[in-house]
């Protein structure tokens, strides 16, 4: 229990400190590994929150995590968990209460690409695989850190797509679309019902940016053959991305909730 004068010379601090005040504030972080997900976890470490590194590839947790301990001086917890496993995503979180007591923030990033169409009856396998992970996961997990979330007054960011209100103009990208309209959607419900718990949940909706994402789904070419795909001259680092997910995490944005934030270099200006 912290003492009553303690507590509000830490809501002074927030108030008047110019910085994020996520100093020691406990972060999960899923599809931390790689890409978006790395770059996010590093970005909390950087400001001081202990990081929880969940990926389903075990030696990213291991590298990422070593480098938030020994390179950014942060508190870390390495977690393997594939989140289309309930199991799993059950361990994730109770491995981060038992290591830090609480949870602050859920970062919603891991996430797949992969295609289907109607005409080519290739559309179920995918559409089940990505729902699984991009939408299902992201809604488990978050109704498992919710008691937590309440506790601490928390937020949830997940990690959506322009592609969730727009189309790439490739029919085959649609399991991956209508996963990201759903995610969507949940934002919007979830913000409306936490609300009043004081818990804040909020969309990052990035366009292109160079990840792994890609070559994982066998899209093959250069950043910039990908980028001209897309109508656009150059894609986003996936630093880009974790800055934004920061602040949105932050004491910064404790007005915000219910809101999807694009960040897409113009794609959607540009049709």
């Amino acid at each position: 229990m912290i003492p009553i004068g303690i507590k509000l010379a830490l809501n002074r601090y927030c108030q008047d400190n110019s910085g994020y005040c996520l100093k020691d504030k406990v972060v999960i972080v899923t599809g931390a590994g790689a890409g978006i997900g790395a770059s996010t976890a590093y970005a909390f470490a950087k400001e001081g929150a202990k990081v929880v590194v969940a990926d389903i590839i075990e030696d990213n947790v291991k590298k990422v995590t070593k480098r938030c301990e020994e390179e950014l001086c942060a508190k870390s917890l390495g977690v393997h968990c594939d989140v289309s496993v309930d199991e799993q995503c059950k361990s994730l979180i109770s491995d981060t209460v038992s290591k830090f007591g609480t949870i602050d923030v859920l970062v919603n990033n891991a996430g797949i690409l992969t295609f289907g169409t109607l005409l080519n009856a290739d559309i179920m396998e995918p559409y089940d695989k990505t729902l699984g992970i991009n939408l299902r996961a992201c809604v488990y997990l978050t109704m498992l850190a919710t008691p937590y979330l309440v506790q601490t007054k928390g937020n949830v960011v997940n990690i959506s797509s322009i592609l969730g209100c727009t189309y790439s103009g490739n029919s085959k990208y649609m399991p991956y679309c209508i996963s990201k309209a759903g995610l969507d959607h949940f934002m919007f419900g979830a913000a409306l019902e936490l609300s009043p718990c004081g818990v804040r949940v909020n969309n990052v909706c990035p366009g292109p940016v160079k990840t792994e994402i890609f070559s994982k789904a066998g899209v093959t070419g250069s950043w910039k053959e990908i980028g001209e795909s897309f109508k656009l001259t150059d894609m986003s680092e996936p630093e880009e991305i974790a800055d934004l997910i920061v602040y949105l995490a932050s004491y910064k944005a404790r007005s915000i909730t219910g809101v999807r934030y694009y960040i897409d270099r113009g794609h959607l200006l540009m049709g």
